[in-house]
């Protein structure tokens, strides 16, 4: 896939609410955060919903249901239906339907959202490698989840079983922190097995097909907040994203992101939908956004003037993105974030 190297932040006067038909937003780091809202989120997302916007929640996490999600959504204050979401455990199940006999059975490393997509392609939920499964397949199942099923799992991996993942994502957001995720997981049985599993979700390809065939979404922006899986999904889907600063990506991370990790706009949250984005602009060797310059020097990255911080920012992603081409910036960014507060 040949795409044209994205040099800096996309601007213009209409607001994001209105550009586009659908919002493709990710949930842990960008709705919520430990199950509680996150700031401006349920304000932000009401009146994009009130303005017509179709609001879709894709996420990585494949261990609850999307009826427990639509639920608590709704109980957040963010009327939402089971349709209105897509699972990696939804993506994963349709992947494995594709590539076993219909009724097989599969084993499940995981929780009761991979049970309960896996039954809705036909398939028939086990837990011992001595079931006789055509399939493996692993999602995140929560921080309780027994160390024995990772054996389950290597048992029949080791025989030969095709295996699966809904995603590789190796962190997740919580209300203390940064906890493991499905990846780490993953990696458990990667390093007992050394086989590789076929994965199904974020930023791969089965995971944008299962949300384009769920919203039929005709003008998507994808709203994340990890550069790896969000951003990175849109890229590879062809779409536009939004990147929001509530999750586990910092300044630091974003300036030196490469070609595929750089999202089409950046807002500090979800009140980015309703605006329209600022014009980033060359400006001599540097480049403007609002009352800030940045320029890349020979070590450093520079940033000159005052004004909102994510309008420093997004220079600054023109500056580092510029210079760094196709490459990932290697330039101290440090300073400039310093002034900004980030």
């Amino acid at each position: 896939m040949s795409q044209t190297v994205r040099t800096r932040p996309e601007g213009g006067t209409q607001a994001l609410s209105e550009a586009y038909d659908t919002a493709l937003l990710d949930l842990d780091g960008v709705v919520y955060a430990g199950g509680n809202a996150i700031a401006h989120a349920v304000e932000s997302l009401g009146t994009a919903r009130a303005g017509g916007m179709h609001l879709a929640y894709v996420t990585n996490n494949a261990l609850r249901t999307p009826d427990a999600v639509a639920d608590h959504l709704t109980e957040l204050g963010i009327p939402t239906g089971p349709s209105d979401v897509i699972t990696s455990a939804q993506a994963v199940a349709r992947l494995i339907s594709d590539q076993v006999p219909a009724g097989a059975r599969v084993l499940v490393i995981g929780g009761e959202g991979l049970r309960v997509a896996l039954r809705e392609r036909g398939l028939e939920p086990v837990d011992s490698a001595e079931d006789d499964p055509a399939a493996v397949v692993q999602g995140y199942g929560g921080p309780e989840l027994p160390w024995g099923r990772f054996a389950e799992a290597s048992y029949a991996v080791a025989r030969g079983v095709p295996w699966f993942a809904s995603n590789t994502d190796l962190t997740i957001p919580s209300a203390r922190g940064i906890a493991p995720g499905n990846g780490a997981a993953v990696e458990v049985v990667r390093i007992a097995t050394g086989a590789e599993p076929q994965v199904a979700g974020k930023p791969l390809p089965p995971m944008h097909r299962e949300t384009i065939l769920r919203t039929g979404a005709e003008r998507p922006l994808v709203v994340g907040d990890r550069l790896d899986t969000d951003i990175e999904g849109a890229f590879n889907g062809e779409v536009d994203s939004l990147l929001v600063l509530t999750g586990v990506t910092d300044g630091a991370q974003l300036l030196a992101a490469p070609p595929q990790h750089r999202p089409t706009y950046v807002d500090a949250d979800l009140r980015g939908l309703l605006t329209g984005q600022p014009e980033v602009v060359e400006a001599g060797d540097g480049f403007r956004c609002g009352g800030w310059t940045a320029t890349a020097g020979s070590e450093r990255l520079e940033l000159a003037g005052e004004g909102e911080a994510m309008d420093g920012l997004r220079a600054l992603c023109a500056a580092a993105w510029t210079a760094a081409g196709k490459g990932s910036c290697e330039l101290d960014g440090g300073k400039a974030l310093a002034r900004l507060g980030l």
